[in-house]
């Protein structure tokens, strides 16, 4: 049944010979037939009402040019619709409607229509004779394909079909050639076809969030490209180290391809990983000459312990004819070495575990999970180094099933060769089937490697490398850097184009920068004193004249690589944190209303509080700082950090004021240390009850953060202590923690801040939103009644 009231409204329209008239927000669930006498409107607003279908009549409207129908229920469009031939806005979005009427191909001065957020399966063709439309919105549908006809869509400027079930696009969408942004991220397209090239236009494209595997090379031909999002693929064509670098860096990458002819670079390496002495250098050597001869241990001149990183290079003919360079990264196995292992345990490696039959000192979990964190799992053998034959025990079924990436175990005695030769074998099959093997790149690029793989300097500058490149047919400054972080990323050199330094040279082999670092840290000078070293000991441990000049540039590597830092207040005396003592000080500590947090990790990976307290050294408070932990002090707030590494946690109290601001800071610097391991690292942060009981309490219940946020937004707002077994707001435990307090400005505008704050800290169960509305509250009651009236009284 009609409205009367609804009914008065349209009438008083008419009589009136209204141009514009809102009926939004009315509750209307049904329109009457004489909405069509109001012929003089030229913008009709039925949005945010409860329509389901609208009457013919609506096709009278015919000086309409806005008609704005959105946040209701239309399952359908009536075909009069098409008689709204002036209409230049259409806004249908937010509806139930799950096709259109051919006769919307008559709005041919539409030049805006949104019809986002329904049930759209697919389009008719008469969508093509828009041609006047700038903007057509149709994200988060059910579309699955769209028709040829879109291509005469001639001054489409922005398209947005994203959040659909699109499968492909066709060929005629290469005809837009007035497109600027194009949406077609969170769909099902598992390829974009090459007329994407034509649209020269373009300067934002999302395709972020599909099933590519590859791209058209023609995507090189978006020279205006400003912003390309193509994060959530499978992209196995490309080289990870380019898609690393951004959508910008594609598209560079495919106009190289299209400037130059493509050439292909068959190299990988070959990561060699194990406790100390367990035999890596001695199979590395094996695996290059199988006469080598092994320094037995206890001889005259036994094999020495890998320093760092040492770099071999090991060819074979690769089936397809071509020669294959397997360059073999030899890894240090000791505990002080783990530090950079996130540096240079790259993907696309193939890695050997090596064990001997100490097995109890070969922690297979620690080496195979730092394995998966680092390189998205790349496949990895387990060698085991059989010494005098005597059998190494590896529980092979346990590990295949947690490491799915772990390919083979295979065994030798490298005294005899025994399984040398299967190990041989294995590691050239493994090897070849790395994704991105046969990878085609530009022809300039692969010319650059092998010229730089023929150098035999350890560094050279930066000019010297972008003139190589001026040599081999480069043109654009930026794609000779782009290389440049090809060749860094893939762990072939070393240049660190963000740092002011660094960014000078191109160091051409890593391992030469890796022993000059590590030659500080074997130092027993360095050692004896718990990592502190000066200046003028680092010119007599990099005396020789490989180092000499190089020696800023070198110490600069080493806080690159957050291994040490300079004592402030000290300058020219550095600290490595990984040698410091194991000795927890003495130190007091005022454990009074304190604010915990803690990290817990699936698997914890080794060198994380040593990389903290580089990052936050600026902070230290009076030398408080251990192999473990760290104190910080800033103004009246202190932190202790502590790791414990028996329990994968890391574990934070802070006391004084203002405590928020202090945690924000180390949260901040976790936060960027977990995203540079990737989504692979696992871990939960925890934040304390304030229930009555543990209130201050030093050991309260923890609740897992992502488990509240859960709850809250499922409209769970209370949750139970575990110890006192009280119900606790949610909101309230995480205001506790993790919303900021400020000591220069109030809650409330013109209330004193202090005060404010001391009612938060007060009456934590309340969020921040309730305590705001409460003191504005408590004003006006003061304004109207002249009355000061105590704070801690007045909360209910």
């Amino acid at each position: 049944m009609i409205r009367e009231d609804l009914l008065a409204i349209i009438e008083e329209a008419r009589q009136s010979g209204r141009k514009s008239l809102d009926l939004s927000w009315k509750q209307i669930q049904e329109l009457p037939d004489s909405i069509g006498q109001l012929t003089n409107l030229t913008q009709l607003n039925l949005y945010n009402n409860q329509l389901t279908e609208l009457p013919d009549s609506i096709g009278q409207l015919t000086n309409l040019t806005q008609l704005n129908l959105y946040n209701n229920q239309l399952t359908e469009l009536p075909d009069s619709i098409g008689q709204l031939t002036n209409l230049t806005q259409l806004n249908l979005y937010n509806n139930q409607l799950t096709e259109l009427p051919d006769s919307i191909g008559q709005l041919t001065n539409l030049t805006q229509l949104n019809l986002y957020n329904n049930q759209l399966t697919e389009l008719p063709d008469s969508i093509g004779k828009l041609t006047n439309i700038k903007t057509l919105d149709l994200h988060d549908n059910k579309l699955v394909g769209l028709p040829d006809s879109i291509a005469q869509l001639s001054n489409l400027a922005i398209l947005d079909i994203s959040l659909n079930e699109l499968k492909n696009l066709p060929d005629s969408i290469g005809q837009l050639h007035g497109l600027v942004t194009l949406y077609l991220s969170n769909n099902q397209l598992k390829n974009i076809p090459e007329s994407i090239g034509r649209l020269t236009n373009l300067t934002a494209l999302y395709i972020n969030s599909n099933k590519l595997e590859t791209l058209p090379r023609l995507v090189g031909k978006l020279i205006k490209l400003q912003t390309f999002n193509l994060e959530g693929n499978f992209l196995n064509t490309i080289p990870p180290e380019v898609i690393k670098q951004g959508g910008i860096a594609v598209r560079d990458y495919y106009r190289q391809h299209i400037e130059a002819t493509t050439d292909f670079i068959y190299e990988a390496k070959l990561i060699i990983i194990g406790e100390g002495g367990s035999g890596k250098t001695s199979l590395a050597n094996k695996l290059i000459n199988s006469q080598y001869e092994l320094k037995l241990e206890g001889g005259r001149n036994p094999e020495q312990s890998t320093e760092g990183i040492a770099v071999m290079y090991l060819d074979f003919n690769h089936y397809s004819g071509q020669k294959f360079r397997i360059n073999i990264w030899d890894f240090g196995g000791q505990e002080i070495y783990h530090a950079t292992h996130q540096f240079f345990l790259t993907k696309r490696s193939l890695y050997l575990l090596v064990a001997d039959t100490r097995q109890e000192n070969t922690d297979f979990n620690y080496w195979l999970e730092i394995v998966e964190l680092l390189s998205e799992a790349s496949p990895t053998l387990i060698i085991k180094n059989e010494k005098q034959d005597r059998p190494c025990q590896v529980n092979e079924n346990q590990l295949r099933g947690r490491f799915p990436n772990l390919e083979k175990i295979l065994a030798t005695n490298l005294a005899t060769n025994r399984g040398l030769p299967e190990i041989c074998a294995a590691i050239k099959h493994h090897i070849s089937q790395l994704p991105h093997i046969g990878t085609p790149l530009p022809k300039t690029w692969v010319n650059v490697r092998q010229a730089l793989e023929t150098d035999t300097r350890n560094y050279i500058t930066q000019q010297e490398f972008l003139t190589l490149c001026d040599t081999h047919g480069f043109k654009r400054h930026e794609d000779k850097l782009q290389l440049s972080g090809y060749l860094h990323d893939l762990g072939v050199c070393l240049h660190f184009q963000d740092d002011d330094l660094l960014q000078r040279y191109v160091i051409l082999k890593p391992e030469w920068g890796t022993t000059a670092v590590y030659k500080v840290l074997d130092t027993a000078k360095v050692r004896q004193n718990l990592g502190c070293f000066t200046s003028e000991d680092l010119k007599l441990i990099w005396a020789d004249e490989q180092y000499a000049d190089m020696r800023p540039e070198l110490l600069q590597l080493m806080k690159n690589f957050k291994l040490c830092y300079e004592i402030p207040h000290r300058p020219k005396t550095y600290i490595a944190p990984q040698l410091l003592s194991p000795n927890q000080p003495d130190y007091p500590w005022d454990d009074t209303d304190n604010l915990i947090l803690r990290y817990h990790y699936e698997f914890m990976p080794k060198g994380m509080l040593t990389r903290f307290i580089v990052e936050m050294h600026r902070l230290i408070d009076s030398d408080l700082v251990w192999k473990d932990g760290v104190i910080l002090q800033s103004a009246n707030t202190r932190a202790e950090v502590i790791e414990a590494r028996y329990r994968n946690e890391i574990r934070i109290r802070i006391s004084g004021y203002p405590k928020k601001s202090l945690l924000e800071r180390i949260r901040h610097e976790f936060d960027k240390i977990h995203q540079s391991y990737g989504e692979r690292l696992r871990f939960q942060e925890f934040i304390p009850c304030n229930c009555t009981t543990c209130k201050g309490s030093q050991t309260p219940h923890f609740y897992a953060l992502n488990r509240l946020e859960e709850r809250l937004k499922n409209n769970r707002y209370e949750i139970e202590c575990d110890i006192s077994y009280q119900m606790v707001y949610v909101e309230g435990l995480i205001d506790d923690v993790l919303r900021v307090e400020s000591n220069q400005s109030s809650i409330v505008d013109g209330r004193d801040p202090v005060e404010d704050i001391q009612v938060y800290e007060k009456f934590p169960i309340f969020s921040m939103d309730v305590i705001k509305a409460y003191l504005n509250e408590v004003d006006e009651l003061n304004s109207s009644t002249q009355n000061n009236m105590d704070i801690d009284d007045q909360v209910v």
